[in-house]
């Protein structure tokens, strides 16, 4: 097969990028890639909403870029912040015009709210589905396209480079180029060949690595695995950001439900056992502290006390406005026992999102030709080493647009020329077998989300880091040797990424000798004066 234009991933980046492509380009094809179901991915759980200065009078984009540099402790790019804010706007301006529908006041003003790290009310949202209302208008969007192909059960297995034309190819190699991918189709459980001029990563996070994350299934960093195979440069693996608020549910594990910051930003406050208000002791800001402080403070209390949870205190509420702005809440909580007007809120810090990624510059190009990145397994430099919440879907869309207009100037100026990687083989599966057993693989995902649960969480030390690299470095080789002789699956191909983006996480986080932000490390508590990325 072969397309001018291929999306791996159906978030808010891959759609908003291939919309804007097949808009541009209504005589080229566009083809769009998901591993499961078009709808099922992160941004369809992105709760919160969309930060973006709407309203002038009480905010600027002066604010909203301080804020952002504050939360990202030092790291962020400040020019990449600068772009995002700047031209956020337009962006939601955008997504409005799209179909996308954001709560209004009775004047017709939009509902602006307010989370962590935010010093003012700037946080568009459609009640507490925000992602899931994104997501449903660019499908409908997409759908009204007659050039883009969507293509739903196809896992992509690797990128295509010189590499499969049998050239060595290091991280020193000049002008490696990505001329498609292998994908295995999981309808006809056949790894096919897919060959583009322009390939757009927007894969997602990675949140799966860990045993508690609010992240889907799907989650497992399958992108940035690959661009690493396929020596593409990763930056900032070790700011894995914890959401401090997940629902809490015994023996509930691998996709914990997500009590929204907004919630404390409408006075939600925090509780431990004993019943006291604990954020007071860990930040003047309280409740409403960026998440990597929230994230510390509670870890600290659940340590402190033996538990596995604390407590989120929505009684003083009034039931009403709490029903209207948070309905999705509302309902999960019912259905555990949980009325909120009368019981306090289990909740635990999980796994949710990564500010490290595939290292791109401020059009979205990573280190390999013809291959671009957005999203959650980009690292544009926005985040720094935490992220202000609800920046996220903000950056997909700022980055999605940037790839966009640069990669269609790419485009048209060779469209003429033929496909690369014409001489690249069919996958080959001669030697290999059907896995006898299944165990070998589902014995070591748990072993992996263990060992970065346990070693490689919110706080860390060398000795946690140095075990979970010698146990990561077994499970490579075991992985590796039954990669070699089985025929692929999308369990196989899952646990791969996953171990290879752990690994990458705890090198990162080797290399960062000094706790900044969310990495977190009591043999290096202060911070470096030499501010310093690490690129993998």
């Amino acid at each position: 097969m072969q397309t001018d234009f291929l999306v791996i991933g159906s978030g808010i980046a891959g759609l908003t990028y291939a919309l804007k492509v097949a808009e541009a380009c209504p005589d080229q094809t566009v083809t769009i890639l998901t591993k499961t179901q078009s709808d099922e991915t992160n941004t369809k759980y992105a709760q919160g909403g969309i930060a973006g200065v709407m309203d002038f009078d009480k905010d600027s984009f002066a604010k909203h870029i301080e804020d952002t540099l504050i939360a990202g402790d030092g790291l962020c790019n400040k020019k990449i912040v600068e772009i995002v804010v700047k031209e956020g706007v337009e962006r939601i301006e955008e997504i409005i015009e799209w179909g996308a529908n954001f709560d209004k006041e009775s004047d017709g003003d939009f509902k602006l709210g307010k989370e962590g790290g935010h010093s003012e009310s700037r946080i568009l949202h459609h009640k507490d589905v925000t992602g899931k209302e994104m997501e449903r208008a660019l499908l409908e969007a997409i759908g009204q396209k007659p050039n883009i192909k969507l293509l739903n059960h196809c896992f992509v297995v690797d990128i295509i480079t010189q590499h499969h034309l049998g050239y060595l190819i290091t991280k020193s190699t000049v002008d490696v180029e990505c001329y498609g991918v292998y994908v295995l189709n999981l309808g006809t459980n056949k790894v096919e060949k897919i060959l583009a001029k322009i390939t757009m990563l927007a894969s997602g996070g990675n949140g799966q690595v860990y045993r508690s994350t609010t992240n889907p299934a799907i989650a497992t960093g399958d992108g940035v695995a690959m661009v690493y195979r396929a020596k593409g440069r990763i930056e900032n693996m070790e700011f894995i950001q914890f959401h401090p608020t997940a629902l809490y549910e015994t023996g509930i594990r691998g996709h914990n439900f997500l009590i929204t910051e907004a919630v404390r930003g409408d006075g939600g406050i925090l509780r431990n056992h004993a019943g006291e208000a604990f954020m007071e002791r860990y930040d003047e800001r309280k409740d409403l502290a960026p998440r990597d402080i929230v994230a510390r403070a509670i870890d600290n209390e659940m340590k402190i006390a033996g538990t596995e949870h604390v407590f989120l205190d929505c009684r003083h509420f009034s039931k009403e406005k709490f029903v209207e702005h948070f309905p999705n809440i509302y309902e999960k909580c019912l259905s555990i026992g949980i009325d909120i007007s009368k019981n306090l809120i289990p909740v635990t810090p999980a796994a949710h999102y990564s500010c490290g990624g595939i290292k791109t510059d401020e059009y979205g190009r990573t280190s390999i030709k013809n291959l671009y990145a957005a999203g959650e397994c980009a690292s544009t430099g926005l985040h720094g080493a935490n992220r202000l919440a609800s920046n996220s879907l903000l950056e997909a869309m700022v980055f999605a647009h940037r790839a966009y207009t640069d990669s269609v100037k790419d485009f048209n100026f060779r469209k003429n020329e033929p496909f690369g990687g014409n001489l690249v083989g069919d996958w080959k599966t001669d030697g290999t077998n059907a896995p006898k057993e299944m165990i070998l693989i589902t014995q070591s995902v748990k072993e992996l989300k263990l060992l970065m649960s346990d070693y490689v969480g919110i706080v860390r030390n060398n000795e946690r880091l140095n075990r979970a690299m010698k146990r990561l470095d077994l499970l490579y080789v075991e992985t590796e040797a039954l990669y070699q002789k089985t025929v692929v699956s999308p369990q196989l191909c899952e646990l791969r990424n996953m171990i290879t983006v752990a690994y990458l996480i705890v090198k990162s986080a080797e290399f960062r000798h000094e706790s900044r932000g969310l990495h977190f490390n009591t043999d290096y508590p202060g911070k470096l004066p030499m501010i310093q990325n690490i690129i993998l």
